[in-house]
């Protein structure tokens, strides 16, 4: 298992090398590389949403890495200021900036410097103004306290070494009032380990979803109120696949009772 910095330093690696593909390569592997990473050869495309009727898409942002389309309940209003976490190349970014208007603000964070590149590249296509890329971690935003309306994130947090930094920082940076739409990958039931990590391997090629109720807790803890899942959808795992990690247990664990990899929508509001 890595530590917490030998991953922070996959991922930036994995993101780096992801942020000088396509759209099309991205979609077409099981995790947005190449597809040697799902160790049979084959490619799938399995979490993608469709952002492509959305105002404010751009194709050159969008990588097909997201596991939902937080946007969609997230609840922008005009002139509000927005954060999106792990913004890649700015595709849920550019949507934001469509929705709070030039009155409003967007600033996008991410740990991994190619992608800061391209999202500003993107940005420098699109000619908008309201719109800003910031270097950093998560668990320690460039955001000063109490000054985002909205926080939003794609598929990102369960990448997070410490989630429980993660929210806090959330919490920190947001208005009271304000609030945060985040799609994620959890684990329902209990998943055979070996299983699991072949499952996160479609689901990111990175390991780091946590149990469904650990990871609420992480928001309750932090004082979040009106917590609620307007969307979740299970990550679907070749059969195949399925049936070859199954069938190399004992007898005992190969009956999953129910147990599965799921794609949550979260919100929550931080309270007055």
């Amino acid at each position: 298992m890595p530590t917490p910095e030998e991953l922070k330093l996959i991922v930036k690696d994995k993101y780096g090398r992801i942020a000088g593909q396509s759209r099309e390569e991205n979609a077409a592997s099981c995790c947005g590389a190449t597809s040697s990473c799902c160790g049979d050869g084959m490619t799938y495309s399995i979490m993608a949403d469709d952002y492509s009727g959305k105002e404010g898409y751009v194709a050159d942002a969008d990588l097909a890495l997201g596991c939902g389309i937080p946007t969609e309940y997230a609840g922008i209003q005009p002139g509000m200021t927005i954060l999106d976490l792990g913004s890649g190349a700015g595709n849920d970014v550019f949507i934001a900036a469509k929705e709070t208007g030039p009155t409003g603000n967007v600033i996008g964070v991410d740990m991994t410097e190619a992608m800061i590149e391209k999202a500003n590249t993107n940005k420098g296509k699109l000619g908008i103004s309201n719109v800003e890329f910031r270097l950093g971690e998560i668990e320690a935003l460039p955001v000063d306290d109490a000054t985002v309306d909205v926080v939003i994130s794609n598929c990102v947090l369960n990448l997070v070494p410490d989630k429980a930094a993660a929210f806090a920082e959330i919490f920190r940076v947001l208005k009271p009032g304000g609030s945060f739409t985040v799609s994620d990958i959890v684990v329902d039931g209990d998943m055979p380990a070996e299983l699991r990590d072949v499952a996160e391997l479609y689901a990111g090629c990175v390991s780091g979803a946590e149990q469904r109720e650990t990871y609420l807790a992480h928001i309750t803890r932090c004082g979040f109120a009106e917590i609620g899942i307007p969307k979740e959808k299970s990550v679907s795992i070749p059969e195949t696949v399925l049936q070859d990690v199954l069938a190399s247990l004992p007898k005992d664990r190969r009956d999953l009772n129910g147990a599965r990899l799921v794609s949550i929508t979260v919100r929550a509001v931080k309270p007055y």
